[in-house]
């Protein structure tokens, strides 16, 4: 962890246990802009044609200075923005540890980069995740969490459906007893066209299992979103 960052720890009645994220990366980092391989699924020839096309649909010129590589630029991003669309949940949390740790461990603070379905803009902002593991104290790795995140927003999406999948996905693939996921984001389709309203903030939540009793929900929001940067 960065030297001056120290893990915020906070306590309920219940034993819940609060872990802000890391800025570290996690794992390995993927190739990014122009030296993005072509990944599964992903035609670069068929996209970087429908871009051209799309450029001389809006009245450009995909020949002019500018403009010539950009069609290539687009599809190979794609390759980066969709790649959740080729990845699989149950791959990311396939590695767990029996820790005997049966209380809800939470992971807040994880950034959020996805594109919005409708007019495939993009939306950004955070995910904070806490879950209550199986009765055996199997969890797994907190980077996995992070990952979970990008595996559902790295592809076409809608907020609500990411916020439901992650939840979904830690009940199904980790047996969790109890599962709680809180999104909060920024749209740039509210931001730059329609109402026109940037910093708007849309907040989801989706609770599962245990966590759907009120008291124990309500502590838990609280770790969730309490004590943020401002």
């Amino acid at each position: 962890m960065p030297s001056g960052h120290r893990p915020r720890w906070s306590r309920s009645r219940t034993g819940v246990r609060s872990i802000p994220v890391t800025t570290e990366p996690v794992g390995d980092a993927a190739p990014v802009g122009d030296e993005a391989p072509a990944g599964p699924g992903v035609d670069l020839a068929r996209a970087e044609a429908a871009v051209r096309e799309f450029l001389s649909a809006i009245g450009e010129d995909p020949d002019r200075d500018g403009l010539q590589d950009t069609p290539g630029r687009v599809a190979r991003a794609a390759i980066e923005l969709f790649a959740g669309l080729h990845q699989r949940p149950e791959d990311v949390l396939a590695r767990t540890f029996e820790i005997d740790h049966d209380e809800m461990v939470i992971v807040r603070e994880i950034p959020l980069y996805s594109v919005c379905e409708h007019h495939l803009l993009p939306f950004h902002g955070q995910a904070h995740i806490g879950y209550i593991p199986a009765s055996n104290g199997t969890v797994t790795g907190l980077s996995k969490l992070a990952r979970l995140v990008d595996v559902f927003a790295r592809r076409p999406q809608v907020q609500e459906r990411i916020t439901t999948q992650i939840a979904d996905a830690l009940m199904t693939h980790l047996d969790a007893r109890g599962a709680i996921v809180v999104i909060e984001a920024e749209h740039l389709c509210m931001s730059m066209r329609g109402v026109r309203k940037p910093g708007a903030s849309t907040i989801t939540s989706a609770v599962r299992g245990l966590l759907r009793d009120p008291t124990t929900r309500s502590e838990a929001m609280a770790l969730l979103l309490g004590g943020r940067r401002g």
